[in-house]
């Protein structure tokens, strides 16, 4: 069982990336920058394709990944994941336990500020669960992946109109579709400090954002989960908005993703 990671990167040299990442797999690497081009690397008997594209946006780099993949399971990542010794290991190891799952979902440490999860024991995952998660714990089967037709939305994410929750609409489509995800209380990597390309503070635009992607995540119960997100939340987010006043940008910018007809990618 082949675990491939599947990386989005802005202007990275290649040899330079694969070592601070500690990639020990086989990996597509999508490099945003300005120049075309493509290389393979072999590093310590693992095969490295690195892809440079002028084009920008997280979802279509991650996209342009999935169909240069050829692992069994793909493993997304970003310039900012430092993985953990035996990771491919491990993640493979979780499929062969677990044959149901088209999807798991894994631990990766990051800045006690941007967390919005921890895995403690492995359970399948539902709809009303699924936006605590970013594409970083993803690990998917590549057969489930293709068969399914899910791709990343062009709309939601770094690069797209609106900051994040590709990676949250990746995931319901994937389950709306019949595939199963699950969770594993496993750590493969961690997240390096550094200035986010998306996160400016949990300022309008940030509440705004979230109002349209929970429309698109969850219907006509947009309302109650917003509520629910900044109630869980309110210590983090509500420090300089009031708790009223980021649920009314959130529902006034629902009404824009409801009157949207639909995604884009």
């Amino acid at each position: 069982m082949r675990v491939q990671v599947l990386a989005s990167v802005m202007n990275e040299e290649p040899r330079e990336l694969i070592g601070r990442m500690r990639l020990a797999s086989d990996a597509v690497i999508i490099n945003q920058c300005d120049r075309l081009g493509a290389e393979e690397i072999e590093h310590e008997g693992y095969l490295i394709k690195f892809y440079s594209f002028p084009d920008r946006g997280v979802g279509r780099s991650r996209n342009e990944a999935i169909m240069r993949a050829d692992g069994d399971i793909c493993l997304f990542s970003d310039a900012d994941i430092v993985y953990e010794p035996g990771y491919a290991e491990a993640v493979a190891e979780e499929f062969r336990r677990n044959h149901d799952a088209d999807m798991i979902l894994f631990n990766v440490t990051v800045n006690e500020m941007r967390k919005t999860y921890h895995i403690t024991e492995r359970k399948r995952v539902h709809w009303y669960n699924c936006g605590r998660y970013g594409a970083v714990s993803f690990a998917v089967r590549r057969s489930s992946l293709l068969s399914s037709g899910v791709m990343f939305s062009l709309l939601f994410g770094g690069g797209a109109k609106y900051s994040n929750g590709e990676d949250s609409l990746f995931l319901k489509e994937f389950m709306d579709r019949g595939y199963s995800v699950y969770t594993a209380p496993v750590t493969i990597a961690r997240e390096t400090e550094g200035e986010s390309s998306w996160f400016e503070g949990y300022s309008r635009k940030f509440f705004q954002d979230r109002g349209v992607l929970y429309r698109y995540l969850y219907g006509r119960l947009y309302g109650i989960m917003a509520l629910r997100f900044l109630l869980a939340h309110r210590d983090k987010l509500c420090r300089e908005v009031p708790l009223k006043q980021a649920y009314r940008w959130m529902c006034s910018a629902a009404k824009e993703g409801k009157r949207s007809e639909s995604l884009e990618g």
